[in-house]
């Protein structure tokens, strides 16, 4: 089974994921590979992999790999973020991250978590993460 993996970096983080992509370039031939626009196209030039690329993250990209995460569409995201530099987008960013945490999909924001991911033997797996029962949530009465 394809792993469907999402990846986004802010500018000032994008040459490293570039080279950390490289180096998983093997695993990411073997998978479905999402990005935000300009991430996405420099993976595509850079490391020679496809990538359904989405929107730029400020204009959408964001909250679009957000709803794939919702849909259960995304098995895992890798965002390295820059937590040095100011973000006019802060919002989709932490609506984002908010939904991997919901919906239970591992989430890498660095280098060394995104090592520890691809190092697991769950990577090679059918590992289908425990799916959170929001029944109660959805049903409940509204005064």
């Amino acid at each position: 089974m394809k792993k469907r993996i999402a990846l986004i970096a802010h500018d000032n983080k994008k040459r490293e994921l570039v080279e950390w992509t490289k180096y998983n370039r093997d695993t990411m031939l073997r998978s479905e590979v999402i990005a935000t626009g300009t991430t996405g196209r420099m993976l595509e030039k850079e490391v020679g992999i496809s990538v359904r690329c989405l929107q730029s993250g400020p204009l959408g990209g964001d909250q679009q790999i957000g709803a794939l995460i919702a849909e259960g569409n995304v098995d895992f995201l890798i965002f390295f973020w820059d937590p040095l530099e100011p973000l006019p987008h802060d919002q989709d960013i932490k609506a984002l991250l908010r939904l991997a945490v919901v919906w239970n999909i591992p989430v890498a924001c660095n280098r060394a978590t995104a090592d520890f991911i691809f190092s697991s033997p769950l990577l090679s797996n059918d590992y289908k993460p425990k799916m959170p029962d929001f029944y109660d949530y959805s049903h409940r009465k509204i005064e």
